[in-house]
């Protein structure tokens, strides 16, 4: 197998710390794509992922799949014991649920912030940006860093009382938020709290110490 990524971007990490999880690594070969020369926007990696987004995991057969949440879901039935993605039908369904939220309300808002209200990729790759649209998500990911400090302080965990691919991509929001300077509040101490916890973890240790050496 294949991984199109860029080691340093916060939705690669997602899947990196999934493929440590599921003690994988030895098992794919990492392609960089250079976000900030722009090329996951070119003809040749759009012909891989009509997104034209990171990661990418090519199968051996040439199959492409894209998007965090589907290659985390692949991985995790590949090695077995789905852990990431729950093992009962409930679990599995809090889990995407919680993982859908954390995109939606962090991640995402993070990542529209930085392409839109920062410099972001630089103006060979960001054509156009509205910046009023960029603060607008950036309000929205520190009312997301709320809503998940409000979960924690009932759960262990994102999705419940395991871990699970919602965790990681909450933790890609932690990622996100250090490259672009936006500080998690300091009152979100539950969540502030089980950030340090996830550090324990050594598929997320190894990784900060690639993406957000400042941690």
């Amino acid at each position: 197998m294949k991984v199109y990524d860029w080691p340093t971007g916060p939705y690669p990490a997602r899947v990196r710390i999934a493929l440590a999880e599921k003690n994988l690594q030895s098992d794919v070969e990492f392609v960089p794509v250079n976000l900030w020369k722009g090329e996951h926007k070119t003809p040749t990696f759009l012909a891989k992922n009509y997104s034209g987004t990171l990661p990418v995991l090519e199968l051996d057969d040439g199959i492409y799949l894209a998007e965090c949440t589907a290659i985390t879901v692949y991985l995790d039935a590949l090695a077995g014991d789905s852990a990431l993605t729950g093992r009962t039908p409930l679990e599995k369904g809090v889990v995407q649920m919680m993982t859908k939220r954390a995109e939606i309300e962090m991640l995402d808002a993070i990542s529209i912030y930085f392409h839109h209200a920062t410099p972001g990729l630089g103006s060979d790759v960001e054509l156009y940006q509205n910046r009023e649209w960029g603060l607008r998500q950036r309000d929205k990911a520190l009312r997301g860093m709320h809503y998940f400090n409000a979960v924690l302080r009932k759960q262990s965990f994102i999705a419940g009382e395991v871990f699970s691919m919602a965790d990681i991509a909450v933790i890609g929001g932690f990622i996100f938020a250090d490259i672009v300077e936006l500080p998690i509040p300091q009152e979100c101490r539950a969540l502030l709290s089980w950030f340090a916890r996830m550090q324990e973890r050594p598929s997320v240790r190894e990784q900060l110490e690639i993406v957000a050496p400042t941690h």
